[in-house]
């Protein structure tokens, strides 16, 4: 279904039911969406989430907003949850958006001896409109988002507790 995909992991200096219910707050996990920066044009999105909080199997979750003065919307579903391993959402129906079309986003949390592998991936189609930006700039936004999620994560778990614990010795 989906002809792209992108995926980061890293090892975490911290149990895997932290650095899940970390993840598990959409507020959190998607801030880099809600700040001003150069990928989003200078512009933020709003994030909407219903009643489920996207923590569980058919909560949403909607963004919206302007980036270049066009008008960016995107329905998001939570598709599975089992936490504190995994979670995966996807969008509904045809995103506004100009660099992605539909797209499914995962995260998973993984035990590892006294560290916890955190794991983000995006699998995505090419915009209808406009392909040529997806064609461009879609690896770029969807390395972007990926690696906007890892940083989330690396900065309330900094790395030098992983130091710390020993991993890579």
């Amino acid at each position: 279904m989906y002809t792209q995909h992108y995926e980061e992991n890293i090892p975490i200096a911290s149990s895997q039911t932290d650095v899940f219910a970390y993840v598990d707050d959409h507020a959190r996990l998607s801030s880099h969406m809600t700040k001003s920066s150069w990928m989003m044009g200078g512009s933020r999105m709003d994030v909407l989430v219903d009643a489920g909080h996207g923590q569980r199997v058919g909560s949403h979750i909607r963004v919206s907003g302007k980036i270049f003065g066009a008008s960016l919307f995107l329905d998001e579903v939570i598709t599975r949850y089992e936490p504190p391993r995994r979670k995966e959402w996807e969008t509904v129906g045809e995103p506004q958006l100009i660099v992605m079309g539909q797209y499914q986003m995962k995260v998973e949390v993984e035990p590892q001896g006294d560290v916890s592998i955190f794991r983000v991936s995006i699998d995505y189609k090419m915009p209808i409109r406009n392909s040529w930006l997806g064609k461009l700039f879609g690896a770029v936004y969807a390395w972007w988002c990926v690696r906007q999620m890892i940083k989330s994560v690396c900065a309330q778990f900094p790395p030098r507790e992983l130091r710390e614990s020993g991993f890579g010795k």
